[in-house]
């Protein structure tokens, strides 16, 4: 896999399918770039993943900073975008600026995601035009959860697609290179692929976008009390890493672990010196 680029990505409109999954850190951008991964989305949704929040409004830039260090530490091939926290693009333009501009210079992103649509296209395109690229985030917007009045799909209704296809043009207007569609109906999701010359991708919208995103820890079974409809769990390692843990726990109350095998050992030569020595 040659390095993945913003350019190459809107190239990708129409083709072949682009793979997308969120990661928080280093090891598991190793491994993501191993098995071909093209995006790797240091998403706000660290807060609930992995900082126990209840929702992704409390996570801080300096949150997404770290995290968005540890990934671009990891790997050379996949394109990093970093997600912009709640209130650091929202208050003002020259506020999106610099925050989009530390995910950049100081994190190692080549982009960052923003939520939101046709309010936030002059922000866009400010950030654009200076160098920052930017991916758009539609449907469901996990920052605008109190005004959604919760997690439910988006574009169900006559006015909600029209706002969809409406605040998508803008988006592409103003200047990003790809757009994630969220928890939208299949259909819907479709469509407004079908009216773009970005690429769309996909999480809860179905196979008619240009490509997919999941999180790293849904599809993986690693999220405790978590089923949403459109996550498709690949592994269940959950219940293997507490099974292998209550192995351990076991074997060192039993006095099995550490064995012989994982001791280190005094050579022979001195082994007769230690039985000699004084006791304390």
């Amino acid at each position: 896999m040659k390095k993945i680029t913003v350019p190459l990505i809107r190239q990708r409109k129409g083709g072949k399918k682009i793979t997308m999954v969120t990661a928080y850190d280093y090891p598991t951008a190793k491994l993501l770039e191993e098995a071909g991964v093209e995006i790797i989305l240091v998403g706000d949704s660290l807060g609930t993943v992995i900082l126990g929040y209840e929702n992704t409004l409390p996570v801080t830039l300096e949150e997404i900073l770290h995290h968005t260090k540890a990934v671009s530490r990891a790997v050379k091939k996949p394109l990093v975008v970093a997600d912009l926290p709640f209130l650091s693009y929202q208050v003002s333009v020259e506020q999106a600026i610099l925050h989009a501009g530390r995910l950049l210079k100081e994190g190692g992103a080549q982009a960052v995601k923003l939520e939101g649509g046709e309010e936030f296209a002059p922000t866009v395109e400010k950030l654009v035009r200076r160098g920052i690229p930017v991916m758009g985030h539609l449907g469901l917007t996990p920052q605008f959860i109190s005004q959604l009045g919760g997690y439910r799909v988006q574009g169900k209704t006559a006015k909600e697609i029209e706002n969809l296809q409406r605040d998508a043009k803008a988006l592409e207007e103003a200047g990003v290179f790809a757009l994630v569609l969220e928890c939208v109906p299949k259909e819907v999701a479709q469509w407004i692929t079908e009216q773009l010359s970005i690429p769309t991708i996909g999480i809860g919208a179905g196979a008619g976008c240009d490509g997919q995103v999941l999180v790293f820890h849904d599809m993986m079974g690693l999220t405790p009390d978590f089923s949403a409809k459109f996550v498709k769990q690949y592994l269940s390692l959950r219940e293997t890493i507490v099974q292998a843990l209550q192995k351990f726990v076991k074997e060192v109350e039993e006095g099995q672990f550490p064995d012989d095998e994982h001791s280190f050992h005094l050579p022979e030569s001195e082994l007769s010196h230690l039985k000699k020595a004084p006791k304390p």
